[in-house]
């Protein structure tokens, strides 16, 4: 059973940095591609940042220049730097991964919050 578990979430103050990681376990293949999502309170559920295993990113408007995705295959985790965080990034952060060996079967972390307040 595939497992990711985040950590890393927390309270900052505005133009902060937190880190997050996602650590999975369980599986058999590899993942084609990790991402994080985020959702706030009352919104839809959104893309971070992806990041896939030709190391290709993509990263939504929003945090484009100010967070970092990058991954560890060797450690089977994917990292989300965050600077200069912004009070419209509070939100609960989702990992997510999926495998394509004959079908793509995806899987979601449990989400760590991260809030920005003064």
């Amino acid at each position: 059973q595939v497992q990711l578990v985040e950590s890393g979430g927390g309270l900052v103050q505005p133009g902060e940095s937190l880190r997050l990681s996602c650590a999975a376990s369980g599986n058999r293949f590899s993942f084609y591609e990790m991402a994080w999502y985020r959702q706030a309170p009352g919104m839809q559920r959104e893309v971070v940042a992806t990041i896939n295993d030709a190391d290709t990113t993509f990263y939504a408007d929003s945090v484009k220049g100010r967070f970092t995705i990058s991954r560890d295959n060797a450690k089977n985790t994917v990292y989300l730097q965050m600077n200069s965080l912004k009070y419209e990034d509070t939100a609960v952060y989702y990992c997510y991964a999926e495998t394509r060996v004959v079908v793509t079967r995806r899987y979601w972390g449990q989400g760590t919050q991260v809030t920005v307040s003064s």
